[in-house]
């Protein structure tokens, strides 16, 4: 063994991709964006107007939705999974995003599947209006199988000191508002993937004129613009992105103590898909409540004579929303009725 290439590593493909990505990339940048692409970093202004701006920060992943990508080769979507994942924690807090990088990790480059998966994660930062600044993408030959991919990023937000949303003006009565997912997003999918082994993805998925692969690979809802929108307007005192942990886990994170969400169940249609994966697995309903969003993905609690204006709001940005839930005194928790 003589040289990196011997080893598995291709410098020469790693420079073929920088190229490949440049376009897709630096199109999402703004006049707020310091710095170039290829360098050993980029930075990002941070706009006017705050007097104590806070820097926020959120990281994760698309977890193990990607293995179905891989088995499937569809990965258009996984960006607006990523993205999303990050993105939508960081306005749970009121925070602002300004900027995103992303941590690609493969066995081997794959030109045309790398720029696709770059290419759907700039699609999603334009989509929420922030420059994606750069990333890696790193080849671990031997460690990983050749065709392997994982995907984690990262994003940084600003909110002004003391108006973050922290949950500490939610009171008994306050309502809780659910915005609707009308898919998986990037959760869960370790019991998926345990409940459909051996079902062939490019069946038909039941109920819909659409394969498994194209249903389970759907892309994250993005609600940060939405959800920022709504915290403009002084009325949001909590939020709660509905991820791993499914609504009994995310909700309770914005409650006070001695203060308790009740959710009904009934207020809103569970999607299909929730159900395939629930009697194909033989599930009960407390483990799909605790692991998948189940058509719910982010919440807000708002004060009652609030709840109309806000779900409207959020509705306008192309949001179905519900009226699920209240909050009352009881130990901090989540009560699924």
């Amino acid at each position: 063994m003589t040289s990196y290439r011997d080893a598995g590593v291709d410098l020469e493909g790693a420079d073929r991709h920088v190229s490949a990505i440049t376009g897709p990339v630096t199109s999402t940048w703004n006049e707020h964006v310091v710095g170039g692409f290829g360098g050993f970093a980029a930075g990002v202004e941070i706009p006017a107007g705050y007097r104590r701006p806070v820097l926020m920060m959120s990281t994760d992943g698309v977890g193990t939705k990607l293995e179905l990508a891989r088995a499937s080769g569809r990965w258009e979507g996984v960006g607006f999974d990523l993205v999303a994942m990050c993105v939508d924690d960081l306005v749970a807090v009121g925070a602002r995003p300004l900027a995103f990088v992303d941590y690609m990790a493969v066995g081997a480059l794959n030109p045309d599947r790398d720029t696709i998966i770059v290419s759907s994660i700039a699609a999603a930062c334009s989509r929420v209006d922030i420059p994606l600044l750069g990333g890696e993408t790193a080849e671990h030959p031997g460690v990983m199988e050749s065709d392997a991919v994982d995907l984690a990023g990262a994003a940084v937000g600003v909110v002004e000191r003391g108006e973050e949303v922290t949950g500490t003006r939610i009171s008994a009565g306050d309502v809780v508002l659910g915005v609707a997912s009308p898919n998986l997003r990037s959760n869960g999918f370790s019991l998926v993937r345990k409940v459909l082994a051996g079902v062939d993805l490019d069946s038909p998925f039941p109920g819909e004129a659409s394969t498994y692969a194209e249903v389970l690979l759907r892309p994250s809802v993005l609600y940060s613009t939405a959800v920022l929108a709504a915290i403009d307007t002084g009325e949001v005192r909590g939020a709660a992105h509905i991820t791993g942990g499914g609504l009994p886990g995310n909700l309770a994170r914005p409650l006070p103590e001695g203060l308790r969400a009740v959710v009904d169940t009934t207020r809103w249609k569970v999607p299909d898909v929730f159900r395939v994966i629930q009697a194909t697995g033989d599930l009960k309903p407390t483990a799909m409540y605790e692991t998948f969003n189940m058509g719910i993905g982010y919440c807000l609690i708002v004060p009652p004579g609030s709840a109309q204006a806000i779900g409207d709001l959020v509705r306008g940005f192309g949001h179905d929303t519900y009226r699920i839930g209240h909050v009352e005194e009881g130990p901090r928790s989540v009560v699924m009725t």
